[in-house]
């Protein structure tokens, strides 16, 4: 790794274990075993099981909140012991590391690539004959553990070309004669239906979403409606999105990712 990185390690640990099993607790256990002054984050743990766009999103989401250098180990990974590649990818801000399946495409899409390397040096490894079940505590946990310890990327395997690295499709939005058009990215615990149109569209306008052939008046947070009824907003990942006060979007409006959105303009404000 390069010279950047905060004044004490930083690793963080996004996953679709859970919390009832000892998955993420051992790469913790990993990791202070290779190197006892990093500091470990839980990002989440709770990413629906073999769920790459919700790891991708969610990854997104939380990668701006984390100081120059943090290493992010991602782990949700359904080829896990298949030929998928095990990498570690260098930015600007920050080094990626876990499988090259797609779990980075939301940061691969906004951020420049200074490096990548397939993670084939088995010296860094928890050990030279893996498991082919449990690859972040075998491979991802303790590359992290190491990098974190001032061990340079390049010793972690040979070179990717970075436009080789695995991403998968994003949908995009359009604008229409009357406002724009998207879809569902991502649903988080509550509900919420969060969009993939960008809250600056409606800044300074009067707007509404159509939903479920419903229309739903374009506010500022839940609570500017009665409890059990839906509003629309510009959430905190800065996307317009749907909720309901008191409930759950997604059930009301029985709606998935990759479902139809449209913002409809009324008229932009004075």
């Amino acid at each position: 790794m390069s010279d950047i990185g905060p004044s004490v390690p930083l690793i963080t640990l996004l996953t679709d274990f859970g919390l009832r099993d000892v998955y993420a607790g051992i790469m913790k256990g990993v990791i202070a075993g290779i190197s006892s002054a990093v500091k470990v984050i839980d990002i989440t743990h709770e990413i629906p099981p073999q769920d790459i766009r919700a790891a991708s999103f969610c990854l997104m989401a939380a990668y701006p909140y984390f100081p120059q250098g943090t290493i992010h180990v991602v782990v949700v990974d359904p080829g896990v012991g298949t030929t998928r590649r095990a990498v570690a990818v260098e930015l600007e801000e920050a080094v990626l590391v876990g499988p090259d399946n797609g779990v980075f495409t939301g940061i691969l899409e906004h951020k420049r690539v200074k490096a990548a390397v397939e993670l084939t040096c088995t010296e860094f490894w928890l050990s030279k004959n893996p498991g082919y079940t449990f690859h972040g505590r075998d491979i991802f946990a303790p590359v992290a553990a190491h990098l974190a310890s001032g061990i340079s990327l390049s010793m972690m395997g040979p070179p990717i070309d970075p436009a080789e690295l695995i991403r998968f499709e994003i949908p995009s939005w359009k604008e229409t004669d009357d406002g724009f058009f998207g879809v569902i990215q991502y649903i988080d615990y509550f509900g919420n239906l969060v969009t993939n149109i960008p809250g600056c569209c409606v800044e300074g306008q009067i707007w509404s979403v159509e939903v479920a052939d419903r229309e739903i008046p374009g506010g500022k947070t839940y609570g500017n409606v009665a409890c059990g009824f839906p509003s629309a907003f510009v959430g905190s990942h800065g996307f317009v999105e749907i909720g309901v006060n008191g409930g759950s979007a997604k059930t009301m409006f029985s709606m998935n990712v990759e479902d139809h959105v449209q913002v409809i303009i009324k008229e932009r404000k004075s």
